[in-house]
């Protein structure tokens, strides 16, 4: 039925006409802006999702460039243990050589005290940003490492920081103490027994290690007739059982930093009674530590169901204020000059150098894991930047073709709009 007040056709054609120029303002927006989704009004899903990928991606980003800074400074401080580890071979180098009894100890002494005066001048030089992980910052919790942000983990209950733990070092010639008063005393935590049976374990897994905390070894020789050892060298108190005035003054305390495991401990315990050994002129044989994880293993070569070597292992809690002494303290007083300090020199350089190798290791081993991370962070962004692009980036070539044929329906609409507009022309026809 055709009518002069209603036009169906031109009310039908107006609606395809709208219909193109909405669709052809959509196209022209998406080749505008690059994107198929460019606000939340396009997809509300895609584009929350989308944000929410480009906030971590922003995140990775700040990741990066915190590992580059991290990665410098122990690129820094694992070169500066390198040159520590080549002074101290230079070191022990002079200390064999002081062994000839036809050389100037005097002279090798002076060369020894340049090379000690050098490695004090790299340790204190090692700093990147503030940052020197050659020299330990403190016994409190956290002064012993160097904490980096490695990368975000999202979960249903939110984003979770992973960071990457940097354990410092302390090549430092810094002395340390035992307090004589104050604190948590326990004389027996820990405790073997040398007799026929010549070898026993001093478990140290029960123990919790603080910074500041001190680790002390005690020991208490009978042998009356003198068959086995002199007693009187073999006994670090007057009676069984040590008081915190004995380990104060034995010298045989180790005192732990911050960061340390029980194995940081009992190797730290071996250390001290080598030094303690030569210092006293005792004999291995009698007497012997060894550190193997958590535990020490007491032995004894020469004693018998007569003789008893009772050991002990004292703890004093951090409360008391001891101080923790650097890796490189017994370099201070290095002297090649006597018989006895030659002694105690060989064994104190082997273990220095033993722990600078250890700082280098442990320092160039976390450079490598930070570069692996780095990379991956590279990768990670990479990807999540990619995968963004495709859930809101609009495909240009399809695109434009829709474009042309949304133009090319544009031109066909505006035709059947105006072909549906004279139809009620056709009427007044009939009625002329």
């Amino acid at each position: 039925m055709s009518s002069v007040l209603t036009n169906s056709g031109a009310q039908t054609a107006l609606e395809t006409l709208r219909s193109v120029n909405t669709g052809l303002a959509t196209v022209q927006d998406q080749i505008g802006t690059g994107k198929r989704v460019a606000t939340a009004q396009n997809d509300a899903a895609v584009w929350a999702i989308s944000k929410v990928m480009q906030a971590d991606v922003a995140g990775y980003k700040q990741i990066q460039e915190g590992l580059s800074l991290a990665q410098s400074t122990i690129s820094v401080g694992r070169q500066g243990a390198e040159t520590v580890v080549d002074l101290l071979t230079d070191i022990k180098g002079k200390v064999v050589a002081a062994q000839e009894e036809n050389v100037d100890r005097g002279k090798i002494q002076t060369d020894i005290d340049a090379l000690r005066d050098q490695i004090n001048a790299v340790v204190n030089a090692a700093s990147f940003n503030g940052q020197n992980l050659l020299k330990h910052a403190g016994q409190q919790e956290g002064d012993g490492q160097m904490t980096v942000l490695g990368s975000l983990s999202r979960a249903i209950e939110g984003v979770k920081a992973n960071d990457v733990v940097v354990e410092r070092a302390d090549l430092t010639m810094d002395s340390g103490s035992v307090a004589m008063g104050g604190g948590v005393f326990n004389a027996v935590a820990g405790s073997a027994t040398l007799n026929a049976t010549q070898s026993a374990d001093i478990d140290l897994s029960g123990q919790t290690v603080e910074g500041g905390t001190v680790f002390a070894l005690s020991m208490f020789g009978t042998d009356f007739d003198g068959s086995s050892f002199a007693q009187n060298d073999y006994r670090t108190q007057l009676t069984w059982v040590p008081t915190q005035f004995d380990v104060a003054l034995t010298g045989l305390g180790y005192v732990a930093r911050d960061g340390d495991t029980l194995s940081d401990v009992a190797k730290g315990m071996v250390d001290t009674w080598q030094v303690y050994a030569v210092e006293n002129d005792l004999d291995p044989e009698v007497l012997n530590f060894e550190a193997q994880g958590a535990s020490l293993k007491v032995s004894s070569n020469v004693t018998t169901a007569m003789d008893t070597l009772q050991v002990r292992v004292s703890t004093l809690s951090a409360s008391a204020g001891s101080v923790a002494a650097g890796e490189l303290a017994e370099l201070a007083d290095l002297d090649v000059t006597s018989d006895a300090g030659l002694q105690k020199a060989l064994v104190t350089t082997e273990i220095m150098l033993g722990s600078a190798i250890e700082a280098a290791a442990s320092l160039g081993s976390d450079q490598q894991r930070l570069d692996q991370q780095s990379k991956f962070t590279s990768k990670l962004v990479t990807s999540m930047t990619e995968g963004i692009g495709r859930l809101v980036d609009a495909d240009m070539e399809a695109a434009s073709a829709k474009q042309k044929a949304l133009q090319v329906q544009q031109q066909l609409a505006v035709q059947s709009l105006s072909i549906a507009n004279r139809a009620p022309e056709v009427v007044l026809r009939l009625l002329q």
